[in-house]
This record gives C-alpha cells, sequence and structure tokens, in this order.
C-alpha cells in the first residue's frame, strides 16, 4: 500500500468548509477532508461520493465511498460504508460498519458492538480482532467520562470529543485504562459552527501499528464523524453517549 503514513505517529483531518450556502437550505454538502502531518503539512485529500437525498434523509446513516489520496493523486485508503441502522444501545444487528481497502486489497474493517451506554467499535485485520475504540469512561464503565481531556466548559477541554484505542490484548478498557491510541474531535470556531458541520480530529497512532493498521485508524475518524457529528451534531452526541449537558 501507499507509504505515506510510515513514519508518523500523529495525523490531523480537518473536513473543509464547503457548501456552506447549501447547508443553510438544508441539503448536506458532500464530505471533504484534508490530511496533515505536523498540522501544516498536508498529506492528501478526500471527498465523499455518496447520494445527495440520502444525505438529507440520512445523515447519520448514508452509505458512502471516500478515497483518501495523497498530493500526487496516489490512493492511500479508500473506505466503504454501507446503509445500515444508527447506532444505539441495546442494538443486536445490523450495526454500523466501515470497510478499509488499499491497492484493490482488503485491509480491514471497524465494526459497531453491542453495548449499553457507551458506544464500542472493534477494529478487524484479516478477520482478526486488533483494536477496540470508545470514549473514555467513569462509573466502572457506564457513562461516558465528558471530563477526560479537562473541563468540558471552559477549560482545555472545551468541546472536546476523545476516543480511546486500546489493544485486543487489553482485558480491562474502563475508566482510567491506559490506551494506546486516540482519535481525539476538535473544538471549532464559532463561524464553522454557524455555518458548516465541518469538523477537525487529531489521530494518534499505537506506537506499534504498522502503515495498513495507522490507515484503517485515520479512516476511523471518518467513520465517527459520520456516525456522530453529521447533521444535527448536539442531538445525535446527546442521544448516543447518554450525556446530560
Amino acid at each position: 500500500m501507499n507509504n505515506a503514513l510510515s513514519d508518523l505517529n500523529k495525523v490531523s483531518v480537518r473536513q473543509t468548509r464547503r457548501g456552506c450556502f447549501q447547508e443553510l437550505l438544508g441539503c448536506e454538502a458532500k464530505s471533504e477532508f484534508k490530511y496533515f502531518k505536523d498540522g501544516t503539512d498536508q498529506l492528501g485529500t478526500s471527498l465523499e461520493d455518496s447520494e445527495c437525498c440520502l444525505r438529507f434523509f440520512c445523515p447519520l446513516c448514508r452509505p458512502f465511498t471516500m478515497e483518501v489520496k495523497d498530493m500526487e493523486g496516489a490512493e492511500i485508503l479508500t473506505v466503504d460504508r454501507p446503509f445500515a441502522c444508527g447506532p444505539t444501545a441495546c442494538k443486536c444487528c445490523c450495526y454500523q460498519t466501515m470497510s478499509f481497502q488499499s491497492g484493490g486489497q482488503d485491509l480491514g474493517k471497524i465494526e459497531e458492538q453491542y453495548y449499553y451506554c457507551v458506544p464500542i467499535f472493534k477494529i478487524y485485520q484479516d478477520g482478526n480482532y486488533i483494536y477496540k475504540i470508545h470514549s473514555p469512561t467513569c462509573l466502572g464503565g457506564l457513562c461516558v467520562n465528558c471530563c477526560a481531556e479537562g473541563n468540558p466548559c471552559f477549560g482545555k477541554g472545551c468541546c472536546k470529543v476523545p476516543y480511546h484505542i486500546f489493544p485486543a490484548s487489553q482485558e480491562n478498557t474502563d475508566d482510567n485504562a491506559p490506551h494506546s491510541g486516540k482519535i481525539l474531535k476538535l473544538p471549532k470556531s464559532m463561524m464553522t459552527e454557524i455555518l458548516t458541520d465541518a469538523n477537525a480530529f487529531d489521530v494518534t497512532f499505537p506506537e506499534d501499528a504498522n502503515n495498513s493498521q495507522k490507515a484503517m485508524i485515520m479512516g476511523s475518524a471518518i467513520f465517527l464523524n459520520a456516525l456522530f457529528f453529521e447533521g444535527d451534531e448536539i442531538t445525535s452526541y446527546i442521544s448516543y453517549h447518554s450525556i446530560i449537558l
């Protein structure tokens, strides 16, 4: 596969502010992302391929494909998200999933798991479970820990939404369990918040992740964005994470 992610331990994913007037009229624009190393050196871009009607009527569960390309136009990663029921507690089937390919070869997938209060996702490679992803928790894993990044209202944790990455070998992933990587949804500027639903993520890879695993973790940021931060972001986040603000 493309070696654009070699020797990187962190990637910034920035959703482009496009279609602001279109979104003000109620029509969801195609998601477009730019990818950076060191915050400023651009690695690549991607643009969603999906149907307009599905973006409008089913923004949180719409099917789409997206190809991530480097600055020379070569493929880094292709993601494919099929239509499925929106993420919700105690669902026993029709789980949300996204598959990852590169160079025509399957890399693996991320899939929603059965859960009660805190959404859980697992990444699989060659059919083997390799990583678990979920928000930091409190009360023995019963609730999302809103203060994991600091004061969620006015401190350094304001409007930050972290998802911790745990290796499959780690059994205890509740509360203060150490994590090996992180996908951090960052706060948006006031103008971005008003005019569009463009979002920003910082992705920190586990130290032992290879290029394929890094690509899947980076793609997982796109997956989480589609699940929780498209459309009516505040309503969807409260609903799916069981947080009372």
